[in-house]
């Protein structure tokens, strides 16, 4: 199989999502169980971002969404740039604004969705 071909990407970006999603959901699950929610960067990001209610938020359901995110941003962006045959330093200049791109994008969506949620709450 060429590392080229279609299937051969599909295959990494799905392998290397599962695994970047276990990873990160039981780390950040152990956070939660020993009440460290601070601790978990992007949460205190989408707070103070888009002003929601700490106390109001399931972190437990929650984290299954962030985990989500973050998997599918780190898999896809390094799925797309090991996909590009182009220089070294321009695989990098393309990874890092695509990876801020997807960050500010898919955390803005799920930030207003929260906030939806809250004020539907209320």
């Amino acid at each position: 199989m060429n590392s080229n071909s279609p299937t051969f990407i599909l295959y990494f970006f799905l392998v290397f999502f599962v695994i970047i999603y276990c990873v990160q959901y039981i780390w950040d699950y152990r956070k939660i169980k020993k009440k460290k929610t601070d601790t978990i960067m992007i949460t205190s990001y989408v707070i103070k971002k888009f002003k929601l209610n700490k106390n109001k938020i399931n972190y437990k359901k929650e984290l299954k969404w962030m985990c989500l995110i973050n998997s599918f941003i780190i898999s896809g962006v390094g799925t797309f740039v090991s996909s590009i045959d182009t220089y070294i330093f321009l695989q990098l200049g393309i990874g890092f604004v695509l990876l801020f791109l997807l960050i500010y994008a898919l955390y803005e969506i799920y930030g207003r969705h929260l906030k939806k949620l809250q004020r539907r709450d209320e």
